[in-house]
């Protein structure tokens, strides 16, 4: 019935309107009721209830005392609080004013007395709008300044009733300056502190002043020292400041060089005095004047009556004024002068110079279309002494293989007989004018520049076991011991003339060996491999060792009667040509030992055209029709002599169509063709061998002899497919080699 959160005041109402009404409820059983006893009852339980609530009644009045006094307590304590917050505001050095909801709602003194003409509008309650309208009507504000952090007319965040910007800096009367700094205590608070710096600026100002100074000397002292004249000029064309510099340079007193002074003025003491020449003067003076006040930049360069040039120069400054240089160039007109004089005289040396050089040049053009026509006349001797040397050759080899060829059946035949060392002994001769044959013509090709190299990948250690095989006969004539190291290295360089450089270097290693032994083989180094020849010979001179690879030059003069000094020097120019270095190491006594240092390649998956058959191991009789194209008879003649003493079957023609002629008789393919390269005419021996393969539908193998040394025979040999064989021909590797061929399938 009674809610203790309702006021005290309620509550005893409310309690002592229950207690009237128990009251009469009493009086009215009372009067009504039957009996004393139920009276008696009615009046103990009222007198509980009565008991009770005068109980809670007094409970509930200490409550409200209780209250009462917090009350009276916390009151004393806010006014306690406003008084010490009072007495705080009036204690601060600077203003202090709270705003709540935009209105003011407290403030101490120091604010109020910031601007005395906007003391009376500030009280409980002003807007701050209207306050900072005040402000800015206010007399006693001389200006608003913009403080250093930027901050200055900032507006205030909007939702705090500040819709316009304030001054952060407010300079007053009487040079006294106030800072206004605003703080955002809530969302609806709002603190503006007033804090006098007028200190701060006049101390400011005084050292700004005093920089000023500092700096004016300094740049003065700056200006004393430099070696050009310098004046600057404010806006409205008024000297103010300069240097002795430029007072000496133009020759001025020193009336108008005093700050103030006019540029005009300046100009036209110079146009009085004649200072300078008359090339500037009058106009062209007041030009000056007219392109500086226009603000553009100006540069002449002058000449002084007195002898001096000046160069002056005039550039705008950011303040609309503008600085003159003055800078004497004399020194630098003159060094320049003279350098222009050297200049000229240096061009007329030159000129006349170039001029010696032309006519030299037409000499020299004369001469060099001399030594042109002199090096075609020298071409083409080279080049017919090139052709020369290619038919004689071909005329020289041709009777030497027709001889070979005889002179190996005739010893067959003479064998076990007295002519036995007789042809022994002819064999022995055409050998050295074979050997001399050809080392004249390499000679005359590596001197020749159209020779062309033709550089391929094969195996060192074949034209190693060539080698022993040519002149394994020549050493066991001297009883030398030849000995060859078997190497399965791959190397890189023109096959024809590494194996001609070998068989010089054994050559001559058995020429100049009396006993003993000769050795060849190979040593790997990394990516080389060194080509050896030993001996153990008469041994060459440290003298000897300059020269031996000069032509027709000998170690020494007893040893040996063979040849004529041209192998060493045609493995010098091999080499050389080929890009392989050849050295020498010799002791005289002990021997020799010649190298040749090669590049070493990577060996092919699979090799083709290698003669693997020993030629000491052929058959006795050779059961095969062999056809052989020669257009020289007594070529024709020994060649087929020597295959039928092999045991074979020969067909002989001149030229292609008698070879055709041969075939149809048979109505066959022979079994292998032997053909010359050089036939009569146009003909040759690759359109023998092409015109045979087609008229009986078969590859037929074929084996060309040929004394040419033309380039594009190993191209044509890898296209059509045929292997060359060069005259004269060595008997030890012509039957291996048909044997060879023979034997391996053919081609469809």
């Amino acid at each position: 019935m009674i809610d203790p959160g309702e006021p005290l005041k309620l509550q005893i109402e409310r309690q002592e309107k229950i207690i009237e009404a128990l009251i009469q409820r009493a009086s009215r059983e009372h009067d009504v009721g039957s009996s004393a006893y139920s009276l008696f009852q009615s009046a103990i339980t009222l007198q509980g209830e009565v008991w009770e609530k005068t109980r809670d009644l007094e409970q509930a009045l200490d409550t409200l005392g209780r209250a009462s006094n917090q009350l009276k307590i916390a009151e004393y304590a806010r006014e306690q609080t406003e008084r010490n917050l009072a007495d705080a505001l009036d204690a601060m050095e600077g203003g202090f004013a709270l705003f709540t909801e935009g209105k003011l709602e407290i403030c101490n003194d120091q604010f109020k007395a910031m601007v005395p003409d906007v003391a009376d509008v500030i009280v409980p309650g002003l807007d701050i709008k209207d306050y900072f309208e005040a402000l800015r009507l206010s007399k006693d504000i001389v200006s608003r300044a913009i403080s250093e952090n930027g901050a200055a007319r900032r507006p205030v965040r909007p939702g705090n009733g500040i819709g316009t910007p304030y001054p952060s800096v407010v300079g007053l009367r009487k040079d006294r300056w106030f800072q206004i700094t605003h703080k955002t205590a809530s969302s609806s608070k709002i603190v503006l502190l007033s804090t006098e710096i007028t200190s701060i600026v006049r101390q400011n100002r005084l050292e700004k002043d005093r920089l000023i100074d500092e700096q004016a000397v300094f740049l003065q002292g700056a200006f004393d020292h430099m070696t050009q004249g310098v004046c600057t000029f404010s806006a409205e064309g008024t000297l103010l400041i300069h240097n002795e510099r430029f007072r000496d340079l133009l020759r001025l007193p020193i009336s108008l060089v005093r700050k103030g002074t006019a540029f005009n003025q300046i100009l036209e003491f110079i146009v009085k005095q004649k200072l300078l020449e008359s090339t500037t003067q009058g106009e062209e003076l007041a030009n000056w004047v007219a392109t500086v006040r226009a603000g553009k930049g100006l540069e002449k360069k002058v000449r002084h009556l007195s002898g001096d040039i000046l160069n002056i120069r005039v550039h705008g400054l950011p303040d609309q004024g503008f600085i003159m240089n003055v800078m004497d160039i004399t020194a630098e007109t003159q060094t320049t002068e003279l350098l222009e004089q050297r200049v000229r005289e240096r061009t007329l040396e030159l000129t006349q110079a170039n001029e010696r050089l032309r006519r030299q040049n037409e000499e020299q053009a004369r001469v060099d279309e001399q030594l042109r026509l002199a090096k075609e006349q020298a071409e083409e001797a080279m080049s017919s002494k090139t052709k020369f040397f290619a038919a004689a050759s071909h005329d020289l080899l041709q009777p030497i293989n027709a001889a070979k060829l005889l002179i190996s059946t005739m010893s067959e035949g003479a064998r076990n007989t007295p002519l036995t060392d007789t042809v022994l002994r002819l064999e022995r001769s055409f050998n050295s004018i074979e050997s001399l044959l050809h080392a004249l013509l390499d000679i005359s090709r590596l001197e020749s520049t159209g020779t062309e190299m033709t550089v391929s990948a094969f195996r060192i250690g074949d034209l190693l076991n060539s080698v022993k095989e040519d002149y394994t006969q020549l050493a066991e004539e001297k009883d030398i011991r030849l000995d060859v190291v078997p190497c399965s290295l791959w190397v890189s360089s023109d096959q024809r003339y590494l194996l001609r450089s070998i068989q010089n270097l054994v050559v001559n290693a058995i020429q100049y060996t009396e006993k003993g032994r000769v050795l060849a083989g190979c040593r790997c180094r990394g990516t080389e491999v060194v080509l050896e020849v030993w001996d153990t010979g008469v041994g060459i001179s440290m003298e000897d060792q300059q020269r031996i690879f000069s032509e027709f030059t000998r170690a020494s003069s007893n040893g040996g009667s063979f040849g004529m000094g041209l192998g060493l020097s045609i493995v010098d120019r091999a080499c050389r040509r080929l890009g392989h270095q050849v050295t020498v190491q010799s002791e005289r006594g002990r021997g020799s030992v010649f190298s040749i240092t090669l590049p070493v390649v990577a060996a092919p998956d699979q090799e083709g055209n290698r003669e693997t058959d020993d030629p000491h191991a052929m058959p006795e009789d050779m059961d095969l029709i062999v056809l052989i194209v020669e257009n020289n008879p007594d070529v024709l003649f020994a060649t087929a002599q020597k295959i039928e003493s092999w045991g074979g079957s020969v067909l002989t023609a001149a030229s292609t169509d008698e070879a055709l002629e041969q075939v149809r008789e048979i109505g066959m393919a022979p079994d292998i063709v032997l053909a010359d390269y050089q036939l009569d005419g146009d003909d040759n021996g690759i359109r023998t061998i092409l015109a045979v393969r087609q008229e009986t539908g078969t590859e037929v193998p074929a084996i060309m002899i040929t004394a040419s040394r033309e380039e594009t025979l190993a191209e044509d040999s890898r296209c059509h497919d045929f292997t060359v064989l060069t005259k004269p021909v060595k008997l030890s590797r012509l039957r291996p080699l048909i044997d060879w061929k023979t034997r391996r399938p053919a081609a469809v």
